[in-house]
């Protein structure tokens, strides 16, 4: 049958989403166009039949994009096709990712690949979750293996209740933002930014996002049931039993030896060391460790090392709570901070948390800094972003650096919303500001370092945050019922650990907030004790960035840009601007100012030296307004008549001084009273119709003849 359509529905926060199969891109493994409200995002799902030779890990692709033609756009610039995907698409790609991959069974490494492409999208749709409820419907009635199943959902909060999907429009006026994925049973993912709320409200979220999340589980066990297929058989790869058992007798003592080892380069060495001993002891005997004479050892002793090191930390930290070289689970390594480090930067900090360290550097300038974004939600311009760079050299690596990859933009992309939420709005703080985080180092939670190193700098270069922002990084480690929380983890407990949960914000709660698992999601018990632990861990951090620098300097540094406004009435732009840009060009020039003008008739002007700030406006305003009639202006004298003097009060704009308004005698030469080229005080007399105006230099102060 060429058409076997079937449509599933679900009322999804006051939406009706439709899940339709069987009629689109039939040769995939499974495709569903999930609609909602006139935006359709198409998924597809295809999986290898075999699995590539010497692969050993499990390869994941997941591809995002949307295509202008869903909203009747064009794509800006020289290029009018869709090509390498946005920052904001691959973000969404990380989000979709992965909470999928703790789901799929252990050994399973057909390479599988998702694609999500949005074809028709409305005004306020929003593709992101219905893309990722896609992937969750395809890869349920696929025969693909998969643990689910599951779902997605966003969480905002709008007029202090708890809503479901909102739109784009509606988070805008929401304390918070968040992404959540989940199975029937547990939380596999969180994503999202706040305005500073608490733990206990970021939990009632999360909860609310959980169990919206169950109803849309309950409609794929209907799909399975009614047009799944059934999961194909696959071979896992499995470690060798036999190799694991005597690696563990043999090796366990040098694989303490390992663990205690604090500093990371050196415990990297022996590591490598550990691999060449288990290397040549894997070749000396191989018929004891299960293997044969053609074994690649150096591949086996690689899967050793990994897995002892793994058993080790594991049992050590569950039994013991002693994590590598004997460090409490709940002890935040030392810190050390600084500001000011670069010399010409508008603001600067260096945050050091144990072997993680990261140089911030914050940029303040006007409209020409602002990010320009095209999407198929139209154009846009990002005031405030960062910026987060991370060179292999910040963990020991001699490999050049070719550009940011996905993982740095998604971990700026975390650092970013951290910041936003504590920074000033834009009526206060009318800048573009830009941070630039280069991680140095790197050993657990460079994303977190590189929040609490940006709200340095940001402070350091005199921005007027809400309040400082700190992160930090949690991790866990389960086995059935029994858990351990990790405070502050390394790289290594993050390798070998089940979590990975960020979490950022100032003294009074939360601005962002990140959990990805490696296990098939964790219970509200033990995400509740987790946020309890970070709180306790993020307001340590404040108190250590404070002994540096606890709030905003009062003042810009010298040479950063400032911007002042004023008000002129909208029909008056035209006469600003001048025919052809001509008058607001003559007046940057000269100034050395940028002035940018808004519809509403509101003019920012942004330089570096703040006189001529204050000169240029005052003269843009005199030349829309006049002068004001009785008030005092610093005039310079360009010109003497016979019957006075005409003084310009403001570069371009000059009035008469008559010879009566010059001294309190009669004043019968002027050159005897004043000199081209001489400062005088002078009040506005009157503007006659004509715009002519009438000055006074007797009114403020009379001037004295000349000596001779």
């Amino acid at each position: 049958m060429l058409n076997n359509k079937k449509e599933f529905k679900l009322n999804y926060g006051g939406k009706e989403v439709i899940v339709e199969t069987g009629r689109l891109a039939k040769q995939a493994d499974a495709a569903v166009l999930v609609s909602c409200e006139g935006t359709q995002v198409l998924v597809t799902l295809g999986c290898a039949r075999d699995v590539n030779d010497g692969q050993d890990f499990f390869p994941l692709l997941v591809d995002y994009k949307e295509k202008f033609y869903a909203a009747g756009k064009f794509l800006g610039g020289f290029l009018k096709r869709e090509g390498r995907p946005s920052n904001a698409e691959i973000l969404i790609m990380r989000l979709i990712d992965r909470p999928l991959r703790p789901l799929f069974p252990e050994g399973f490494m057909n390479e599988t690949v998702i694609m999500a492409q949005v074809i028709s999208i409305t005004p306020h749709g929003d593709p992101e979750v219905l893309a990722g409820l896609g992937a969750a419907a395809c890869l349920a009635i696929s025969d693909v293996p998969f643990n689910g199943p599951m779902g997605y959902a966003k969480v905002g909060k709008i007029d202090g209740k708890l809503v479901l999907n909102p739109t784009r429009e509606e988070f805008h006026h929401s304390e918070l933002e968040l992404l959540v994925a989940g199975s029937k049973d547990a939380i596999l993912m969180v994503e999202g930014e706040a305005n500073t709320v608490s733990e206990k409200d970021m939990l009632e979220a999360i909860v609310f996002g959980h169990t919206n999340i169950k109803q849309f589980c309950a409609l794929l066990d209907q799909m399975t049931k009614e047009v799944g297929k059934k999961k194909r058989e696959f071979t896992p790869a499995t470690p060798n039993a036999a190799l694991m058992n005597e690696a563990m007798k043999d090796f366990s003592a040098d694989a303490r030896k390992v663990l205690s080892i604090n500093e990371k380069q050196q415990r990297s060495a022996a590591t490598g060391d550990f691999k060449k001993k288990i290397k040549e002891a894997l070749k000396a005997s191989p018929a004891k460790f299960g293997l044969t004479e053609d074994t690649d050892f150096g591949k086996e002793a690689a899967k050793v090392t990994d897995e002892v090191l793994y058993k080790l930390m594991r049992a050590d930290i569950l039994n013991e709570e002693k994590r590598i070289a004997g460090r409490p689970v709940t002890k935040v390594r030392p810190i050390e901070t600084e500001t000011s480090v670069l010399a010409s930067v508008h603001g600067s900090s260096l945050f050091t948390r144990g072997e993680t360290q990261v140089l911030a550097a914050v940029t303040i300038g006007g409209k020409e800094g602002e990010q320009m974004y095209d999407s198929v939600h139209g154009v846009g311009y990002d005031k405030f972003y960062l910026h987060y760079s991370m060179p292999p050299f910040s963990v020991g690596e001699a490999k050049g650096y070719r550009g940011v990859g996905r993982r740095e933009i998604g971990h700026g992309n975390l650092a970013e919303r951290a910041l936003k939420k504590a920074m000033p709005s834009q009526t206060d703080f009318p800048y573009t500001v830009r941070v630039a985080c280069e991680v140095l180092e790197s050993n657990g939670s460079s994303s977190m370092g590189s929040v609490c190193s940006g709200s340095m700098a940001l402070m350091d270069a005199g921005v007027p945050m809400v309040g400082p922002v700190a992160g930090i990084a949690m991790g866990l480690i389960k086995e059935g019922d029994k858990y351990k929380i990790l405070t502050d983890i390394l790289g290594d407990e993050d390798h070998l650990g089940d979590m990975d949960f960020k979490l950022a914000g100032t003294a009074d709660g939360i601005t962002a907030i990140q959990m990805d698992m490696k296990i098939a999601g964790i219970s509200e018990e033990i995400f509740q004790k987790a946020l309890a632990q970070a709180k306790e861990a993020r307001l340590h951090i404040l108190g250590e960035m404070a002994k540096t620098i606890s709030t905003h300097r009062p003042s810009f540094k010298a040479g950063v840009p400032q911007i002042k406004s004023f008000k002129i009435a909208p029909d008056k732009i035209g006469a600003l601007i001048g025919p052809g840009g001509k008058n607001i060009k003559a007046l940057q020039e000269n100034f050395k100012v940028t002035m940018d003008v808004a519809e509403d008739g509101t003019v920012k002007v942004l330089g570096v030296d703040v006189a001529k700030i204050d000169e240029v406006i005052a003269l843009a305003e005199m030349q829309l307004n006049g002068p004001k009639i009785g008030a005092v202006y610093k005039g310079l004298v360009v010109t003497i008549k016979e019957y006075g003097a005409f003084v310009d009060i403001v570069p371009g704009l000059a009035g008469l001084v008559h010879v009566s308004e010059i001294a309190d005698e009669r004043v019968n030469d002027v050159n005897e009273y004043l000199t081209e080229g001489q400062t005088v005080d002078v009040k506005v007399l009157e503007v006659d119709r004509f715009g002519k105006i009438k000055l006074s230099i007797r009114a403020v102060a009379p001037i004295a003849k000349k000596a001779k």
